[in-house]
């Protein structure tokens, strides 16, 4: 370890950014600065506007979930 000689180090807090137009984040909407930017962030993520990556192809559902006509529409373990 190397010899310190003048005062410990202290964290600084950055003041954080809002992601959508970086202004200042208001503490009440964080990390977003207005209800606004939250909005429009929810927005961009409900038209799949992001993503998140997944080693699955398109179309590939979920394991379990047949998609054949038979299991489609009713609870499992009723039949016609």
């Amino acid at each position: 370890m190397t010899d310190r000689s003048g005062p410990p180090l202290r964290a600084v807090r950055i003041a954080a950014k809002c992601p959508i137009c970086a202004k200042p984040a208001d503490e009440k909407y964080q990390p977003f600065c207005t209800k606004r930017c939250a909005d429009i962030d929810l927005g961009r993520w409900l038209k799949e506007s992001y993503r998140v990556e997944t080693e699955e192809g398109p179309g590939e559902d979920e394991p379990g979930r047949g998609t054949s006509e038979e299991g489609l529409g009713r609870p499992s373990g009723q039949r016609r």
